[in-house]
């Protein structure tokens, strides 16, 4: 017997799952050519999964945010983390990006191929090096999955 709680969350999770499958995907927007070279470079590493191209790509002070993990600061930790998760074909898809001077930003969406649906959404800070080149200084993602609903809270023991 399905209760009205259990009732609900099969509602819920039956809209989320049709409102994903209406969303239509943002268009990419261009780039610089050196910030594409930054994003090739970072979905070709990622496939080869070469944790230590990534954390290449990174500034000295840069942190990893991925997705259902605590930041990695700092090419060590870069690399600890992504030798975990790298492996596997990324294609990076820019939607916006803007720059100021020294620094800039690309959000985009990620996918395992670029004619097919996006995965995930990603936000890169970065930043010019003494050599000109952009690093990235924060490396943030996550997934297009809602999360799981929260498990149902345990009863309070009497008299508390």
């Amino acid at each position: 017997m399905m209760t009205m709680r259990n009732e609900v969350i099969a509602l819920l999770s039956c809209l989320l799952a049709s409102s994903a499958a209406l969303a239509q995907p943002l268009p990419t927007v261009a780039v610089p050519q050196d910030v594409e070279h930054l994003l090739k470079d970072y979905a070709r590493a990622w496939a080869a999964s070469d944790p230590d191209a990534l954390a290449r790509l990174f500034a000295p002070d840069g942190m990893a945010l991925p997705n259902g993990q605590p930041a990695a600061v700092g090419a060590q930790s870069i690399r600890k983390v992504y030798a975990q998760g790298a492996g596997m074909p990324l294609a990076l898809r820019p939607l916006a990006f803007g720059a100021s001077g020294e620094l800039a930003y690309v959000i985009g969406a990620f996918g395992p191929a670029p004619d097919k649906p996006d995965f995930g959404k990603f936000s890169l800070v970065l930043r010019r090096g003494s050599d000109g080149r952009w690093l990235i200084v924060s490396d943030m993602d996550n997934s297009n999955r809602p999360m799981p609903p929260a498990p149902p809270a345990s009863p309070k023991p009497a008299g508390s």
